[in-house]
């Protein structure tokens, strides 16, 4: 009983942590990623939302900005991820340099990623991850064979988010306030000028590791490359563009 308690209060936080396989795929129609995601290949992409709610569906468009096809993010009390699944033989455990750049127009009014009140983000490049269930602690463990079983995928156990996010300081990182399977690295905040583009280039294995380092002695295979933007809990909206995501072994 317990255990089926906390996964109904925990349907959020899994939702956070499995967005890759999520239950609810989107009738949203993928944008044309050419050019905006040079390595990862545009069949591969889906939009999910959260399994089980009404809520709206962040938007992701392919538009023209500064005579350069980019995505466009646009939350509005929505949320969805774009994400990006890697197949056995694309990118082994060696990958894992990623880059892209980004740029901020409008950010999420009143979000506070350190409350679940205010746990939203105008945009996010995350990374997901096998992390071995037994290196996860036991309730969070079986909350992962549990969403598994239901949704008949086989799911990430760790995700790394870069976020831009107006409150906390560049280089803060902390957990997710709803699961500590998800952890951000705050990349942009209030000091970055907005309506600029702002480029990043990241070893995803060492930030693994600084996040994870209490779990595991070693970075796992990775499962997939995720894009997003929330502003379900603030109620709020936000604007945002991505381009040139490339993900590199060095």
């Amino acid at each position: 009983m317990k255990l089926i308690a906390a996964s109904a209060y925990c349907m959020r936080a899994i939702s956070l942590f499995i967005p890759l396989f999520c239950l609810q795929v989107s009738a949203q129609t993928v944008p044309a990623m050419d050019g905006i995601a040079g390595t990862l290949q545009p069949g591969n992409w889906r939009v999910l939302g959260i399994p089980g709610t009404k809520k709206p569906l962040t938007r992701f468009d392919a538009v023209t900005l500064d005579g350069k096809k980019v995505l466009r993010v646009y939350a509005n009390k929505s949320y969805a991820n774009l994400t990006y699944t890697l197949t056995p033989s694309q990118f082994p455990i060696k990958a894992g340099i990623l880059r892209w750049r980004w740029r901020l127009d409008r950010p999420v009014a009143g979000a506070d990623l350190q409350r679940k009140e205010g746990d939203d983000a105008p945009i996010k490049v995350c990374a997901f991850f096998d992390m071995p269930l037994d290196h996860l602690p036991f309730i969070e463990r079986n909350l992962l064979r549990l969403a598994r079983k239901t949704s008949g995928q086989y799911l990430p156990s760790a995700t790394l988010c870069y976020v831009w996010d107006q409150k906390l300081a560049v280089g803060t990182e902390l957990p997710n306030a709803y699961t500590k399977r998800v952890h951000y690295v705050v990349l942009d905040s209030a000091s970055s000028p907005l309506q600029h583009w702002v480029s990043h280039k990241r070893d995803i294995r060492t930030d693994f590791m600084l996040s994870f380092h209490t779990e595991t002695a070693s970075v796992p295979p990775l499962l997939g490359i995720g894009i997003g933007a929330d502003a379900d809990n603030t109620g709020a909206s936000s604007l945002a563009y991505l381009d040139d995501l490339t993900l590199m072994e060095q």
